[in-house]
């Protein structure tokens, strides 16, 4: 039988956003159902679930589906708190590579997500074709908003680690802003920013992150010393984050456009939306502010009463779909996010595929995010 691993190669033979629904289907609902079978076989806790699912759908789902439809009605869901309650995976102990696990505050449990070496390498191999879609094939000089420290220990990452080590193979020249103690080196990173404004820059870091070191630490100090900045060649890529944003009244424009008056007016900013659960296969936001699917991954928004997909322009709650996991049964993911989907394969930027936009969390669903607590 083909491993899933094997079924996968065929997706990296098309540029990310390259497929239209019909093909994309084409190629991602074999590999799915597939992945439905291998999980079911390793992983004893998934299939007494998808069991339970299957004999549930079995009685609702009408007879002739379109290939839309099978992905959407026949796939069982697991939700993410479930990776908090047990230690869900398709491996061995003795595969696991590496342990990552997800935010949270004080006290809350974490999900813990067991990797075996091929998953990993799928993973990183899925997130640079996605990223060489916005940052090109060459490395760039790279400066990190964080802190070294957050990688101490390489076989448990967190959410915000994972993230940085994610995107460290796209920058050259890694620089962190931040010291071991997570307070800002101002004189570093403004060294850094004058020195290499005019090279082709990578800047990441997680939303809140962004905005307290690069808006209200460095706009005043630019102001008080009569410097000016302009990285018209420079991609800033943030994530995760965003409920301190909105408790401040930042909304992404606004976040954009006072970065901007920072860093010179060409910055080019992609916010991106994705989880610990399903690294690897993470929604870019394109030049039109539109979060993007995927040829690796597919999104559904479901009824939150009846889980029930929803069609476009429905606010509902976010369903994830990767391709790529196959050390955990993580393929098929109900979150906690609100969401809609904006359209398919007519974006203005055109990337074809889904396009959609987060609302925040389901009201009174745990406060968490891929940028873990940062004080």
């Amino acid at each position: 039988m083909l491993t899933p691993e094997a079924s996968l190669s065929a997706f990296f033979d098309h540029a990310p956003y390259a497929l239209e629904k019909a093909r994309k289907l084409a190629l991602l609902g074999p590999h799915l159902q597939h992945l439905k079978t291998w999980h079911e076989a390793k992983c004893p806790d998934y299939a007494a679930l998808s069991q339970m699912q299957d004999q549930m759908l079995a009685a609702l789902t009408p007879a002739n589906l379109s290939p839309a439809e099978q992905l959407e009605l026949t796939l069982p869901l697991v939700h993410v708190q479930l990776f908090k309650l047990f230690g869900l995976k398709s491996i061995s102990d003795a595969e696991i590579y590496k342990t990552m696990t997800s935010s949270g505050t004080s006290g809350q449990a974490v999900s813990r997500i067991y990797l075996d070496q091929a998953t990993a390498i799928l993973q990183s191999k899925a997130l640079g074709h996605i990223m060489a879609d916005f940052l090109g094939q060459k490395r760039r000089t790279m400066l990190i908003i964080d802190s070294k420290a957050v990688l101490k220990d390489p076989k448990m990452f967190s959410a915000r680690g994972a993230g940085i080590l994610g995107m460290m193979p796209f920058g050259r020249g890694h620089t962190y802003a931040l010291d071991d103690n997570y307070e800002l080196n101002l004189e570093l990173m403004l060294d850094f920013l004058q020195q290499h404004q005019a090279e082709p820059l990578l800047l990441f870091g997680f939303t809140f992150m962004v905005w307290q070191n690069l808006v209200q630490k460095l706009k005043p100090v630019l102001k008080e010393r009569g410097l000016s900045l302009n990285l018209s060649n420079a991609v800033l890529i943030h994530a995760g984050g965003w409920k301190k944003m909105q408790q401040m009244a930042v909304d992404n424009d606004t976040f954009k456009a006072q970065l901007r008056q920072v860093l010179g007016p060409e910055l080019k900013v992609h916010n991106f939306y994705g989880m610990v659960e399903q690294t690897g296969s993470v929604y870019m936001e394109c030049e039109a502010g539109h979060l993007h699917v995927s040829n690796f991954s597919d999104l559904i928004i479901r009824d939150p009463l009846t889980y029930r997909p929803l069609g476009f322009n429905q606010v509902g709650v976010i369903e994830t779909i990767s391709a790529l996991p196959l050390s955990y049964p993580g393929f098929a993911l109900l979150t906690e996010d609100l969401g809609q989907i904006l359209g398919e394969d007519d974006c203005p930027c055109g990337r074809k595929g889904k396009y959609f936009q987060v609302h925040g969390r389901i009201p009174k669903a745990e406060v968490r995010g891929c940028s873990d607590v940062y004080n």
